[in-house]
């Protein structure tokens, strides 16, 4: 086969040398890619309906998240603490004159405060996000009696109103106007408690009303979260979908060549691991990203919004937050790349040992495996404990941040508070908005590891959509009726690497309706005569003929139609036998049992326990190889085709159901033209002609007898498999 002389030259550089990284040949990690990105995205477009709930959601859970801590802010400052400055108009009235500038416009923004309730020759302004008074002009304010020193509560109130009777009662705590009134913080909680629900009755209907928006608002973000995970999932398993119907597409009509330089568990982790790094991309990685960064430039604006001078003041402890997040994306990578390089070693071994696990013991090699294992899984070890270490680190090091940022913002904040600059729930939305920012940047710092998977997942997926190597398939002229089967080699030259010919300017010609046999030693290219005569690889010199029309010029689907070979191999799908034998085409029970009676596989199918209706394992490993031998014999039969290729097709049947076997090809290939290669020449004695292949030309050709008169290369052939038996 063309991949030995590969695979074995590698295990001669690498015996003794450990584990293998021979599929190791791609990195592992990559960072972002925006040319990878688009290529992702662009299988989006058939799901926009998808991307747009998605963004909706996103935007409508996003603003939810946000209102919260704003909503909690409002509460605190308008219905738990709701506190009112004093500002005493009779004062302000003769001492205005002489107010800074700065002061006077300071006592205008507070006297058209929403919510400002005038009582005589009071106004009472609530303390709230809007209440901003500087240092000096609280100073001045509080110096010249305009200012009240204590804190006060306010409310209007109408006639019949349940504070009225309370204000009677304890009337001394009160100052009255016609619609308004005010008392003293500190007397309000010296009353008792049923007098102080009745005055402040209003801040607790209107607690209850935030508190039944919050739950509806987190409701919101719940329903909304649920779909935006949803429709993400959903759109990431249609792209999946897609991406492997798209790759299985591409990878089916490659080459044979193709196929033979990439190894099967190569290109079966393209289309299931890398495809899903794709999935995790969409559900784990991009909305994930869009999500953080939404949440964390939304919190700054909102700091900004509620007090940009805190806001500046949060703003300037978080560089180095964003410095040790980008290098520990850094040191994250390199550990990523170290645990994905050990990790695929790791499977590379395991899968090989244990695939080979009888040759390891008939050979003694236990314990050598298991100290071999035991290094490479002590590497996978490091390399994991690494990228704990970044982890482990890097969490710490910015929830450290957050909690000295939280700590300047309560410091700062408090100093604020104070001096009237700032309110109490604005600073309680300041310390959660600024948990809330810290949580992405940690968040958007683990999930690099995936979008870094995501994209070497990415490049190795493109990678092999992009590559090009099939047999082309240009022919027009097209075969009208049954072919005839006759087939010319005209110095034929092929090679499966380069310089390493296996057909030398072979020529040869097979007649329609005659059976030839082809033998020779191992690697005179027999095998290799089947694999061009199908196309499954284009010759590289010279032309072949299927009656008088070069194999390029004929549609590959007409060609494979007409000339069907039974590869050494057998290869059977998991399914039914008759399933098995159909391969594709709409034959009715009755057909499948006349190709099978063809070839006296009937009688062993009908004692199985279900019949043809029997299922077949993986590999057809529940019944014997000379019996899936008989079924893709049958298969073949039902196919009909004009030529037929047996390639070592009977090496694994006994004797007795050979004979059978040769009772049955002997009438289905009547009026076919057949190519039978074989090592058992046992098989061949009775073929129109015998070709004796070596070293990639045609030495002798002739009947059984002729060839054995003339003691050469197929007499001594003969000579070794029957020595000792009369010829």
């Amino acid at each position: 086969m063309p991949g030995w002389p590969r695979c074995s030259s590698w295990y001669k550089g690498k015996q003794g040398a450990g584990m293998s990284d021979y599929f190791e040949t791609e990195d592992v990690v990559k960072g972002y890619d925006s040319g990878i990105v688009k290529r992702i995205l662009s299988y989006v477009k058939p799901y926009r309906f998808l991307v747009v709930v998605t963004l909706l959601t996103l935007a409508v859970s996003t603003l939810g998240e946000l209102a919260v801590p704003v909503l909690q802010q409002r509460v605190i400052d308008n219905d738990i603490l709701a506190r009112f400055l004093l500002i005493r108009t009779d004062v302000l009235a003769h001492e205005e004159p002489g107010l800074a500038h700065d002061t006077r416009g300071t006592l205008e923004a507070l006297m058209g405060t929403p919510g400002m309730l005038p009582i005589g020759d009071y106004c009472f302004v609530p303390q709230d996000q809007d209440t901003k008074i500087a240092s000096r002009v609280e100073e001045e304010l509080r110096q010249k009696g305009i200012l009240g020193e204590a804190q006060w509560y306010a409310f209007s109130y109408k006639s019949g109103d349940p504070s009225l009777e309370v204000m009677d009662k304890y009337g001394e705590f009160f100052i009255k106007g016609d619609t308004a009134a005010a008392i003293y913080t500190k007397d309000l909680y010296t009353l008792p408690v049923q007098a102080i629900a009745t005055i402040r009755s209003r801040d607790i209907a209107s607690i209850i009303r935030v508190v039944v928006f919050l739950l509806i608002i987190l409701a919101l973000v719940f329903v909304f979260t649920f779909i935006q995970t949803w429709t993400t999932t959903l759109l990431g398993q249609h792209v999946m979908k897609d991406m492997r119907l798209a790759l299985f597409k591409k990878t089916a009509s490659q080459s044979t060549a193709f196929l033979s330089r990439h190894p099967v568990g190569r290109i079966v982790t393209r289309l299931t691991g890398d495809v899903e790094t794709i999935n995790e991309f969409f559900t784990s990685v991009l909305v994930a990203f869009l999500k953080d960064l939404a949440i964390m430039v939304g919190a700054l604006i909102t700091l900004f919004l509620l007090s940009p001078k805190l806001a500046v003041v949060a703003l300037c402890t978080m560089p180095p937050a964003l410095a040790i997040t980008a290098y520990s994306r850094i040191k994250a990578r390199d550990a990523f790349r170290r645990q994905r390089t050990a990790s695929s070693r790791v499977n590379s071994y395991l899968s090989e040992r244990l695939s080979g696990v009888a040759v390891v013991q008939l050979f003694r090699g236990e314990k050598r495996s298991a100290r071999e294992f035991a290094e490479g899984n002590n590497e996978l070890l490091k390399a994991n404990l690494g990228e704990m270490y970044v982890f482990a680190t890097f969490r710490p090091f910015v929830e450290l941040l957050s909690t000295i940022t939280m700590a300047v913002i309560i410091a700062v904040g408090a100093n604020l508070v104070l001096n009237l600059s700032l309110s109490l729930g604005v600073l309680i939305a300041f310390i959660n908005l600024t948990g809330m920012f810290y949580g992405p940047v940690m968040d958007i710092a683990e999930k690099y590891t995936l979008l870094q998977s995501a994209m070497a997942g990415g490049e190795r997926v493109f990678k092999l959509l992009d590559t090009d190597d099939h047999i082309p398939d240009q022919g027009t002229h097209r075969i009208e009726g049954m072919v005839r089967g006759h087939i010319a080699f005209e110095d034929v030259h092929f090679s499966y690497k380069k310089d390493e010919g296996i057909l030398k300017g072979l020529t040869f010609k097979v007649n329609p309706g005659e059976m030839a046999a082809i033998v020779g030693y191992t690697g005179a290219g027999k095998t290799t005569i089947t694999n061009v005569l199908a196309r499954l690889w284009d010759i590289d010199g010279g032309s072949i003929l299927l009656d008088g029309i070069p194999l390029p010029d004929i549609p590959l689907n007409e060609l494979r139609r007409s000339v069907l070979p039974v590869l050494q191999d057998v290869f059977l799908f998991s399914g039914t036998v008759v399933d098995n034998i159909r391969l594709g085409l709409s034959l009715t029970d009755e057909a499948v049992a006349e190709a099978a009676k063809a070839v006296h596989a009937h009688e062993f199918i009908s004692r199985l326990p279900d019949g043809y209706q029997t299922r077949l394992s993986e590999g057809a490993t529940n019944i014997s190889s000379g019996q899936r031998q008989l079924i893709s014999f049958a298969r073949v039969i039902a196919h009909n085709p004009a030529i037929v290729i047996l390639d070592e097709a009977t090496s694994s049947i006994d004797t007795e159901t050979e004979h059978l076997i040769q009772l049955g090809i002997q009438r289905v290939l009547a009026g076919r033209t057949s190519i039978v290669i074989a090592h058992r020449l046992s098989t061949i004695r009775h073929s129109d002609r015998i070709l004796v292949l070596s070293g990639g030309r045609i030495v002798e050709q002739g009947k059984h007898e002729e060839l054995i008169e003339q003691k050469g290369i197929y007499a001594g052939l003969y000579q070794l498999q029957y020595a000792g038996k009369i010829i």
